[in-house]
């Protein structure tokens, strides 16, 4: 059995499945001990359409983790995201009931529960009520209202929900890998655990995390999470663009992309040429690096054109002094954060995981398969690995420390389905 100061988080990924098993202490994570990761296969736009190919890539990301930490890993907290997410701002208001009017843990518990009492359909279940803001007899932006004065308590909440299948399928998956499922957690929340300060939370921030099949938006406003969007478009779009215009299988347009590929164009010398293979994979030929950074150019400025319309939807744009931070699998493109800053006109940076030794050493060549080309690539390279160190440490934060704990996708479900009673029981 783990140890009691483990905790373990599976970030199930278009792309790639990782695994990662942290020693953590008064929560914070003390050292890496454990990576692995897994091409990921039976999953398209951050969904399961194929669970037996799913179990399959969660099992080879976790044996190698476990090898790596030498123990047995029993459950984990799982990332979640998809074109099913959705989500809404909701209000609660209750009555104080604790002695003197002092509000109590159990008042802010009954205000959240208020706040979760909203008209969704019966195929969406709530994943996350995350809070915005308590006000107190009209008194507004308090952070904890715990052990205030008070006669009304209100909430403003953040409400994650996401498809019912998509989450048992999910659960179904880690299960059958032989993991029990902790939590499910939405990714970008997850991630801005391991990229974003508190001072940019606190400014206001917007987050893009940018995966194999999908790109997560989260907008922070006074240190809460205000906005979050997931875009059906992600690095594996502009794989498949570059494999079409090169005519090049598309392990080789990865490759390609990652080493030779840039935002923009103009940057690019013209006389630089890159070898490639066909789609044959036996004849090799060269095409200029420019022509490459020319296929790649109109995808991410379609990418940040949605992001920055779902940043209009969210009437987000006037909340995020801080800017931008850039992170997963395909913030790695070279000169994207001074791309994308031009066209948004905000301040951008590139997002990685901090003071991670032990994860620094694993990625040395390994990812991606790219050898000496990516070696000096590999402290950027950090960023593919936000999800999964952000889950670790939203399990250190949750203080549930103890990775034995196993839950199967039936469990799962039913507290989900018990959490909704107990909401209409708080009211009716």
């Amino acid at each position: 059995m783990a140890p009691r100061n483990v905790v373990a988080g599976i970030d199930v990924g278009t792309t790639k499945i990782c695994t990662i098993i942290a020693e953590v202490s008064d929560e914070e994570i003390t050292d890496i001990i454990g990576v692995g990761t897994s091409p990921s296969k039976g999953l398209k736009k951050g969904m399961v359409v194929d669970i037996d190919d799913t179990v399959k890539s969660i099992e080879a990301s976790v044996d190698e983790a476990e090898r790596m930490a030498g123990l047995e890993l029993e459950s984990a907290f799982v990332g979640i995201a998809g074109s099913h997410i959705s989500s809404l701002n909701s209000h609660g208001v209750v009555a104080v009931t604790g002695e003197n009017k002092e509000i109590t843990h159990e008042d802010i518990e009954r205000v959240m529960d208020a706040t979760k009492i909203i008209s969704i359909p019966p195929e969406r279940e709530i994943i996350h009520a995350l809070p915005r803001e308590y006000i107190v007899d009209g008194c507004k932006d308090i952070k904890y209202p715990l052990g205030m004065a008070g006669v009304r308590l209100e909430a403003e909440t953040h409400i994650v929900t996401g498809s019912v299948t998509s989450i048992q399928n999910l659960a179904k998956s880690v299960n059958r890998a032989g993991i029990g499922v902790e939590d499910i957690v939405l990714q970008p929340l997850a991630a801005s655990k391991a990229v974003l300060s508190e001072s940019e939370k606190d400014l206001g921030v917007v987050l893009v995390d940018m995966g194999g099949g999908t790109t997560d938006i989260a907008v922070f406003k006074e240190g809460s999470i205000w906005y979050t969007a997931i875009l059906p478009v992600g690095g594996d779009h502009v794989t498949s663009d570059i494999a079409v215009g090169l005519r090049t299988p598309k392990t080789n347009a990865e490759k390609i992309k990652i080493i030779h590929g840039s935002a923009e164009a103009r940057l690019v010398d013209a006389d630089e040429e890159i070898d490639i293979v066909d789609t044959s994979g036996a004849q090799q030929r060269t095409v200029s690096r420019q022509r490459l950074a020319e296929i790649i150019e109109p995808r991410i400025d379609e990418i940040f054109t949605m992001v920055n319309d779902e940043l209009r939807k969210g009437k987000c744009q006037d909340l995020v002094p801080a800017g931008m931070v850039i992170t997963g699998g395909g913030s790695l493109l070279k000169g994207l954060p001074d791309f994308v800053s031009q066209k948004l006109e905000m301040p951008v940076r590139s997002g990685k995981p901090n003071n991670l030794d032990g994860l620094l050493d694993y990625l040395d060549g390994s990812i991606y398969d790219l050898g000496e080309d990516y070696n000096h690539m590999s402290e950027e390279s950090g960023a593919i690995f936000s999800t999964a160190v952000g889950l670790v440490r939203y399990g250190a934060e949750m203080g549930l420390n103890d990775v034995s704990q196993n839950q199967d996708e039936d469990k799962l479900m039913e507290n989900f389905i018990n959490r909704v009673k107990d909401w209409f029981k708080s009211v009716f």
